[in-house]
């Protein structure tokens, strides 16, 4: 059996630098962070909500790629998240991204991840998505989280922003949560039917 690894506690607590986070984060999931931070900095948000680490998830790691159902679903995620400033994602501006994780999640229940107490730079729902990321590694004895254990902490928070757009782009999101709570990537149907994904909102 193994040894649950040690995990970051920052979430909970005041920020999180960067350097503080490093050694719990494979390489390409440090990338990760540091794009959803970018990302929000550039699009004048306060805080890095799911909706960053999401796109950047999808850009920066293959393997979170592949979970979603390969290329043409990966670009459909992307095809939304890329209008966050417009359309639906205008009623996000000036919002705090809040958190049914606390609720739902025994890992992250008094973690510190809900209103006022969660990390600044970081929404509620981000800090339980990365939270539940540190949990998912130690469980199985790894000291680093990787791109999909924070897909697998995204995807149980069914009311943040990073699921609202995965079902706008057609991803069953139980079907996938389900697939990364048993520790598998591969897409069986993982997708809803075409009639029920909404229409593309590019312009």
């Amino acid at each position: 059996m193994h040894r649950p690894a040690p995990f970051p506690q920052p979430l909970g607590q005041p920020a999180a630098p960067r350097a503080e986070l490093a050694p719990f984060l494979t390489p390409s999931l440090a990338t990760v962070v540091s794009g959803a931070r970018r990302r929000a900095l550039r699009d004048g948000d306060r805080q890095i909500d799911t909706a960053h680490l999401l796109h950047s998830l999808v850009e920066s790691d293959p393997e979170v790629g592949a979970a979603l159902g390969g290329g043409g679903k990966a670009a459909r995620v992307l095809g939304y998240l890329v209008q966050r400033s417009i359309g639906y994602g205008l009623r996000w501006q000036r919002s705090v991204e809040s958190s049914a994780a606390g609720r739902l999640l025994p890992a992250v229940r008094g973690s510190g991840v809900r209103g006022s107490r969660a990390a600044s730079g970081w929404s509620p729902a981000a800090s339980a998505a990365l939270t539940e990321a540190f949990h998912r590694a130690a469980a199985r004895g790894d000291a680093q989280a990787r791109g999909t254990d924070v897909l697998a902490g995204i995807t149980a928070d069914p009311e943040c922003r990073a699921v609202e757009v995965l079902r706008r782009a057609g991803i069953d999101t139980a079907a996938l949560r389900t697939r990364l709570a048993a520790g598998s990537t591969a897409p069986e149907e993982a997708s809803l039917p075409p009639e029920e994904a909404e229409p593309s909102q590019q312009v």
